[in-house]
């Protein structure tokens, strides 16, 4: 996925939760990703798809995600 365009008030302009999501699994695996952000989705039988199901439908557990994503990937 190409680097999405910088937007000075929304650090995660164009990117998607699947994108975000998938970025901090890759670097950080589910099981440490569970243990910062308890929920179930995570820590039982984890998969990207319940996961996105589970955050699209909760939005503090969303807010905890993408704030976790913008400390590690949206450094600018």
């Amino acid at each position: 996925m190409p680097n999405p365009e910088f937007h000075p008030r929304d650090p995660l302009h164009g990117i998607t939760l699947e994108h975000l999501l998938t970025q901090l699994v890759e670097k950080h695996g589910w099981e440490e990703m569970g243990r910062r952000i308890r929920i179930r989705c995570f820590e039982f039988d984890p998969s990207i798809k319940s996961s996105l199901t589970f955050l699209r439908k909760t939005p503090w557990a969303r807010q905890k995600v993408e704030a976790w994503y913008i400390a590690e990937f949206a450094k600018r």
